[in-house]
């Protein structure tokens, strides 16, 4: 770890004199792009987070919305959160995972809210690549062992291969929490003389730079190198830390929360007293320890797992340890919050004394990080070059592609079930969780495809944000407000900062368009290695609302008329087919009024002759049409193999019983007949002149890719 030097000397200035060497490393982790989001937030004002629902906005642990209630219940919150863990998912896929895992459900812990949901969005090289596998294999495991030890169900999300992430894998993680109005905690330090409690395991020297390992390019040896800067995981003690924040809220013990993540103690203390421009004193021996001898520095930003620090009145403080101590978890005062400067001292037995290490404004530490102007090249336009291929494998390869493939060999790792409010498992356009206190079904959809933000950067964003509308609306759910995970490769690359600043722009946009608030996020940059930069990558989490937990399933019944709803974008830039086929082609045009479409969609879905639903993306009708077919079958007719491929987002296919409702309720919005479902298994597709079949068996074959190598 090491401050530069325009930091050193601008942090020099401020002070009046040379920073100590804890200062020094404070300010180099909290100053670095993964805590001061030095290149991005220049940015970032694109995005619209104001809104009737919205309660907590950009800037704390978590966002905070509320929900409509269809009950008599009392007001709900919703508390939502997105993490990425890609370079320490890279040097150690499964601790990496596990502890995105557990640093965002502490996140969601942070605003007394109880986690009740993740979804987990998974960027990997080629799949064929080896070393893919097992860093994907490794990833999942993480996840599964992690989410289902604390009881917290995953339930949606996505798996993307894609050769941009050979060197840099990426692995975000969303969690949505539950709270109440009078249960609301925030990260802002109420009043000076309150103590500050660390709760949680013993500090170790685990994850010691994680924040500024994660603010650098992946070297060639990361995988050994860096193998310190990764933090181990206890989901055992992670269960009792949810269970005991419980109890704490319960009793309105709380007055401020921060979980320790980047930076450590370190960085939840200062910006919890930052936020409430106040300062703190803190007696970094006094903090719970689980190794030895361990010196100021590594207690101060050491990043070891499943700790909380919490702001508690004075006379809360014995009870705060007796619930600790119920939990078995450890408790320790380490000092309080005061009106002047953030200041953690230290007693070296060997040295003597207690020394001041740090002294420094707490405002300047948490917020003062200047922010970086940097060069930027727009993104070139692809021109059209379309393979001649053949239909027949054509539609196996793209039905057959891993990224098209079942994703059910992951998620049958999770318990998507514990917790008994998943309406909606994984495998379906979104999941779906009882919110029975307000009688309101909650939609979660979680995603991105690099495909398309490698073929155009803000279009594919915009792209991006329509697919997780549409499919929040296929299950009849209204897009409700979303966090997003912007990530890319190093910033000080026009070529890539270019990318990166055209997601931006495209996601804000088309949520703007869309009447969604971005209330959060992450930013993680510098996912470069020796193979590259990623392609820009704008993961979205999007929660939708819908009256009742009852919606559509994808599966047709055999029962009726097969609808598309929703227009063409004339073009196969970065589709599936083109990936599998070879050649190139602009992005497809979106939507003029994409509301209009996700407005249509819902109002569909809803319909009572409505049988089954099922979004069109990844793949375009090819995909969708295959993944119908189950029970029954599905014989349908498109115009040309252009038609069958593009994967224009904002449209999906119903199963109706009455051809009409469905044009009525979609208003302005296209609606063409496809055909039919049918009794008999299978798949029947006339495209122009040429026909395709496949029994259900064949399907199920091809889709089934990830099972077979894994």
């Amino acid at each position: 770890m090491s401050l530069s030097d325009p930091d050193y000397d601008l942090v020099a200035a401020e002070l009046g004199r040379d920073p100590t060497p804890a200062e020094a490393a404070l300010f180099e982790n909290l100053w670095s792009e993964h805590c001061a989001y030095r290149s991005s937030r220049p940015l970032l004002s694109a995005f619209d987070s104001e809104a009737d629902q919205v309660v907590v906005g950009p800037g704390d642990d978590a966002a905070v919305v509320s929900l409509p209630s269809y009950a008599d219940g009392e007001e709900t919150y919703v508390a939502m959160g997105i993490e990425s863990h890609n370079h320490p998912s890279y040097v150690d896929p499964y601790d990496g995972a596990a502890t995105g895992v557990g640093g965002i459900v502490r996140d969601i812990l942070s605003m007394g809210a109880y986690p009740i949901a993740l979804t987990d969005s998974l960027y990997f090289g080629g799949f064929e690549r080896e070393h893919s596998r097992y860093l994907f294999e490794g990833v999942v495991e993480g996840i599964a062992d992690y989410g289902n030890a604390i009881g917290v169900p995953t339930v949606g999300g996505s798996v993307e291969f894609h050769d941009g992430y050979d060197g840099n894998p990426l692995v975000n993680v969303a969690c949505v929490g539950l709270v109440t109005p009078d249960r609301l905690v925030t990260a802002e330090a109420k009043t000076p003389g309150n103590k500050l409690v660390l709760v949680g395991n013993a500090t170790g020297r685990d994850g010691l730079g994680g924040a500024s390992f994660a603010s650098e390019d992946l070297s060639e040896d990361a995988e050994t190198e860096d193998r310190p800067a990764v933090q181990v995981g206890d989901p055992y003690t992670e269960k009792l830390l949810i269970e005991a924040n419980e109890t704490l809220v319960d009793e309105d013990l709380i007055r401020a929360a921060r979980d320790l993540g980047a930076a450590g103690l370190g960085g939840a203390s200062s910006e919890l007293v930052a936020k409430g421009g106040l300062g703190a004193r803190i007696e970094l021996d006094a903090v719970h320890q689980r190794e030895p001898n361990m010196s100021a520095l590594e207690i101060l930003l050491a990043e070891s797992q499943e700790r909380m620090c919490y702001e508690v009145r004075p006379d809360d403080v014995q009870r705060v340890e007796e619930i600790a101590d119920r939990y078995d978890l450890g408790c320790s005062v380490i000092g309080e919050v005061t009106e002047g400067n953030y200041v953690c001292t230290f007693e070296d037995g060997e040295a003597g004394g207690r020394e001041t290490v740090v002294d420094v404004p707490a405002h300047f530490l948490a917020e003062g990080a200047p922010m970086n102007d940097l060069p930027k090249e727009e993104p070139a336009e692809a021109s059209r070059d379309l393979p001649d291929a053949d239909l027949d494998s054509s539609f196996d390869a793209v039905v057959g592609s891993p990224n098209t493939a079942s994703k059910e060999w992951v998620y049958r790792q999770y318990d998507h079930e514990v917790g008994a409010r998943t309406a909606r498992r994984p495998g379906d356009d979104a999941a779906i969780m009882a919110i029975r206190e307000a009688g309101t079904g909650l939609a979660l959809s979680a995603g991105a495809i690099p495909a398309w933000t490698d073929a155009n950067p803000y279009d594919g964003a915009r792209a991006v944000a329509l697919e997780n509308a549409t499919n929040l609306a296929a299950k009849g759910a209204t897009p409700h407000a979303a966090v997003d995970c912007l990530n890319g490769g190093n910033p000080e690359n026009p070529d890539v900062y270019g990318g990166f600043s055209a997601i931006v722009d495209g996601l804000a946009e088309m949520c703007r368009d869309l009447s969604v608030p971005v209330v959060g996020g992450n930013v993680s940059l510098y996912n470069d290695s020796v193979t590259g930069p990623i392609p820009p990558t704008p993961t979205v989490a999007m929660i939708g609302v819908r009256e009742g937990y009852d919606a559509p399933p994808m599966g047709v019944t055999g029962e009726g008329t097969l609808l598309e709803v929703g227009a063409h974008g004339d073009a196969l830039g970065g589709s599936t087919y083109l990936a599998t086929q070879g050649g190139s082609d602009r992005f497809p045009d979106l939507p003029a009024d994409p509301a209009a479409g996700i407005d249509a969609v819902r109002a569909v879905a809803d319909l009572d002759s409505t049988l089954a639903t099922h979004d069109v993306s990844h793949g375009g009708l090819a995909v969708t049409l295959a993944e119908m077919v189950g029970e029954a079958g599905v014989r349908a007719a498109v115009e040309s193999v252009a038609t069958l491929f593009d994967e224009t987002p904002g449209r999906i296919v119903v199963e109706t019983t009455d051809p009409e409702a469905v044009r009525a309720a979609a208003g302005d919005v296209p609606v063409r007949e496809l055909g039919a479902s049918t009794a008999d298994t299978g798949l029947e597709l006339s495209v122009g002149d040429e026909r395709l079949t496949r029994d259900a068996e064949a399907i199920r074959d091809l889709r089934a890719v990830i099972d077979r190598e894994l």
